[in-house]
């Protein structure tokens, strides 16, 4: 387990070098029994984005068959790892989940950090899949095996293109489960088992992104945007909570075909279509998007034009572009399935830049400042060719904001007339006037 103590110093980097990375919400405690249940859409990146979100050592649970696999057994095991017997992958060894338990029990005893993930696959549906019962139990289990009630806290990855290279991706760590009147039930209790799953379910649920279709994903994160532009123009980052309000809202809509309510829908979507075709976003149609605030913030990045800025994303370009081309390669030869490509980009990556740093290096000497330098100067390239790609797209919707003052103005009112009928639809949605039933869920 030498890995284990460096585990989400290693994950961060990791997660924020591949992903433009944040953690978001609460906080997983520093010290004390934890047990951290996530969504799986990434496969074995999943570990390494709720590590780096936690700040602290976790082990995780893992399916005993990757223990076997040569080419990332021996991750597993130097990071701590705790093997589960899936029926489906070893059913003659299903009797050793009883040591699986007694390790997690030990663990969570000493004030540990565990990490499980309680859909038990790793996929690439558009929502959370039916949970299992493992969390459960095992929060159970060790309460009434060691007295050692664990906190559940759920953390859930909301990534914008999983599979891309510095695409967005955001861990929102939740409130801690409330399971306190259960903890003396034991995880022989079927009903205890059964309502702490659901409890971490509609914990889950509150972190991540659950839609009917993929296809309504612009959808819901436009008519979230319109909401933030119009009623909280403060707020750079959506709300997962209002994601997941707008799609509950959309899926009752759905259940009401003759609804007057479509009209809206659809109203909406030719406004973000709109929007898109010009390259602007809802927030950039607020009052104050267009003046000097614009400006300043182009401004503000016009350092990145000078000569040491260019020659560092020119050279940490050309440095790095050999292995990322094979690497990529190499993994679309394989053909692995959405949800394992970015693991595949990041397993294949390590020895391929690895070998790749060692052959530009040379000597021993060289090679030491190469293992430093290299990656130095491809990070400051990276970081300075993505500020040249904002600042380009802030300098295009500056000029379209400033020359088309007209057009703006429509659109803007446009915006705000769509912004009060969505409020008039979510007032209809929580009187029940789209169901039978009135809703609890207040606006967000």
């Amino acid at each position: 387990m030498w890995l284990l103590p460096a585990l989400s110093l290693i994950s961060n980097a990791a997660a924020r070098v591949f992903y433009r990375f944040s953690v978001e919400g609460a906080r997983v405690p520093a010290e004390g029994p934890v047990l951290l249940v996530a969504n799986h859409p990434n496969s074995l990146f999943d570990p390494v984005l709720v590590a780096a979100a936690a700040g602290r050592p976790v082990r995780f649970l893992a399916k005993s068959t990757l223990f076997a696999d040569p080419k990332v057994g021996w991750l597993m095991r130097s990071g701590g790892a705790i093997p589960v017997y899936r029926r489906q992958d070893a059913p003659g060894e299903m009797e050793r989940n009883e040591d699986t338990f007694r390790a997690v029990f030990d663990e969570l005893a000493r004030g540990a950090a565990v990490g499980i993930f309680p859909e038990g696959i790793s996929h690439s549906e558009p929502a959370l899949a039916e949970l299992r019962t493992g969390a459960a139990r095992i929060a159970l289990g060790s309460a009434a095996a060691t007295g050692t009630a664990p906190v559940i806290v759920p953390v859930g990855m909301v990534p914008e293109d999983k599979a891309r290279f510095r695409s967005r991706m955001r861990a929102v760590v939740g409130a801690p489960v409330e399971w306190g009147d259960l903890a003396s039930r034991g995880p022989g209790d079927r009903e205890a088992v059964r309502v702490l799953t659901q409890r971490i379910r509609d914990a889950l649920r509150r972190v991540t992104l659950n839609l009917e279709a993929w296809e309504d994903r612009p959808l819901v994160e436009g008519v979230e945007e319109i909401w933030r532009a119009t009623r909280a123009p403060g707020e750079r980052r959506p709300s997962v909570d209002r994601l997941g309000l707008t799609t509950q809202v959309l899926a009752d809509l759905r259940r009401v075909p003759d609804s007057s309510w479509h009209a809206l829908v659809r109203e909406v979507r030719g406004h973000l279509r709109r929007l898109g075709v010009l390259g602007l976003r809802p927030r950039d149609l607020r009052a104050d998007a267009g003046g000097r605030r614009g400006l300043r913030r182009g401004l503000g990045r016009i350092y990145l034009v000078g000569l040491p800025m260019v020659a560092a994303a020119v050279l940490g370009w050309l440095s790095f572009y050999p292995p990322y081309r094979v690497t990529a390669w190499i993994v679309r030869r394989a053909d692995p399935d959405l949800d394992r490509q970015s693991t595949y980009k990041l397993l294949l990556g390590i020895p391929i830049y690895g070998a790749w740093l060692a052959l530009v290096a040379g000597g021993a000497g060289a090679a030491a400042a190469a293992a430093v330098g290299l990656p130095l100067l491809g990070l400051v390239g990276l970081w300075v060719r993505e500020g040249w790609r904002g600042a380009w797209r802030d300098a295009r919707r500056f000029v379209l904001l400033r020359s088309r003052g007209d057009l703006v103005a429509e659109l803007a009112a446009r915006q705000q007339v769509l912004a009060d009928r969505l409020a008039e639809l979510h007032a209809a949605w929580g009187e029940g006037r789209l169901s039978d039933e009135p809703r609890e869920h207040g606006p967000g």
